[in-house]
């Protein structure tokens, strides 16, 4: 939830921005070729005030400041690589933010438009280059960080470092390994989507309905909202499927009903540049009855039985016959947590049908069949293994070895990524406004960049009228 009100804070931000007649803002720093207003630092410091009780120190300013360098940093450099954040990837993660927003909302577009004051159309336009220059930071920073590497030594004299009245405390905690199918849908079902789309596709042809407008009422992902529109991307964005009827459309056409992993499509070429291709389509998907989840429990059972009495293992049987979409399959089937990025996880960050399913089993035994849905509200069924379990406990090296290898691990990707910071800010043209250069944050960039600016009064610029 609180990243959620993060994202609604953010989005906010950007929509009272777009309000506001006349803005006179500042320039108040520059790294390489970007920039950061006054008004980027005091939004943010609203955001950081807003997520506390307690007033913020005058000084929680120089540290925003000084991670908004490191941001602006980090981005400048991930041009300077010709690291690249594609149209498609940008839009499938503005599309995952503004459904997650609305399934709080209850679907309720008009609710949305009412909050931000304008519709979602224009709030994702107002937001893409924000999260594009996110992406690319993100993108960067795990570059930077990518050779670093841990030895057993490093995570013995890490553990040793530590005060013994400092050693974490951990509640209890469980591994838990999934199966996941995912349920087909019954010929018929299928056949009647194909038909559906087919008339879709007629009528369209025949002028009786856009494109857009059959997209906006009929197609099953965030892009209806956009006319179907998935922007420009190249060649290996796409499922292989859906990519290779797209690339061999002539500009303006549609293609005749395709099927891919997410459903079946409807697919039209709206641009072409060089190996770039823009598209929108048109995605149905079939109903899955309850006889279809029917079989698919059955199937499941069997495949666990036969774990049960030990005809092939847990691993084996995700490799063969579990869903490839779910994270867990390229870790055998164990499940990692969101929260902490491991495969740990207390109580309270299970799902409840999880740890209900657990809550008795013995290690290595495995639950009966339980159904569940994907992040894209797809219907799934799962068999969880109980694969530990852990009592509270002061941290040790021999049964959290594998947190404490993490602990190392990021302690040193932290100081990695200081040290290259240092380096490039040596090498980076940089100018920051003289009020913010008595941050003690502030002054490894003052002291190792190119260049100072002083004075704030040159920076200023208006927007608006």
């Amino acid at each position: 939830m609180n990243n959620f009100l993060t994202l609604l804070l953010c989005l906010c931000c950007c929509s009272l921005s777009a309000q506001r007649g006349t803005v006179i803002d500042e320039v108040i720093a520059r790294v390489g070729s970007e920039y950061i207003l006054l008004s980027d630092l005091e939004e943010q410091f609203a955001l950081a005030q807003s997520q506390t009780n307690e007033p913020l120190p005058p000084e929680a300013r120089c540290a925003i400041l000084d991670q908004s360098l490191v941001g602006k940093l980090l981005f400048n450099q991930s041009k300077l690589d010709s690291i690249e954040v594609n149209d498609a990837e940008v839009e499938q993660q503005l599309n995952a933010r503004i459904d997650r927003i609305l399934s709080y909302m209850g679907g309720d577009v008009n609710q949305f438009e009412d909050y931000y004051g304008q519709s979602i159309t224009a709030t994702k336009e107002q937001f893409r280059e924000d999260l594009r220059e996110q992406l690319a930071v993100d993108r960067m920073r795990a570059s930077v960080v990518r050779e670093v590497k841990v030895t057993p030594a490093e995570v013995k004299n890490f553990f040793a470092e530590i005060p013994r009245d400092s050693l974490p405390y951990f509640n209890s905690e469980v591994e838990v390994g999934e199966l996941v199918v995912k349920p087909e849908a019954n010929d018929s079902t299928k056949q009647a989507v194909v038909a559906r789309l087919q008339d879709l596709r007629r009528q369209i042809l025949d002028s009786l309905i856009t494109f857009e407008e059959a997209a906006l009422k009929n197609s099953a992902d965030g892009s209806a909202r956009g006319g179907g529109d998935l922007g420009w991307t190249k060649r290996g964005k796409f499922v292989a499927e859906f990519e290779a009827a797209a690339y061999n459309l002539d500009l303006g056409e549609i293609s005749d009903v395709v099927e891919s992993e997410f459903g079946y499509h409807l697919i039209r070429l709206d641009g072409r540049r060089g190996n770039s291709i823009r598209v929108s389509h048109i995605l149905l998907q079939p109903e899955i009855t309850e006889d279809d989840m029917e079989k698919s429990r059955r199937y499941l059972d069997s495949i666990a039985h036969l774990i049960r009495v030990d005809t092939f293992t847990f691993s084996y049987a995700v490799k063969r016959f579990g869903s490839d979409k779910v994270q867990s399959y390229n870790n055998d089937g164990r499940m990692s947590n969101p929260n902490s990025g491991n495969t740990f996880f207390e109580i309270g960050d299970l799902d409840p049908d999880v740890y209900f399913a657990i809550d008795e089993l013995e290690i290595d035994s495995l639950s009966e069949v339980l159904e569940f849905r994907s992040p894209a509200g797809e219907p799934m069924l799962r068999v969880v293994q109980l694969q530990s379990r852990t009592s509270p406990h002061r941290a040790t090296l021999s049964q959290d070895y594998a947190k404490i290898q993490d602990a190392t691990k990021n302690a040193k990707q932290q100081q990695y990524l200081s040290d290259w910071i240092e380096k490039r800010v040596s090498s980076t043209f940089v100018e920051i406004d003289e009020r913010y250069q008595v941050c003690p944050q502030i002054k490894i960039w003052i002291e190792d960049s190119r260049k100072i600016t002083v004075g704030g009064e040159n920076g200023k610029i208006v927007t608006g009228k």
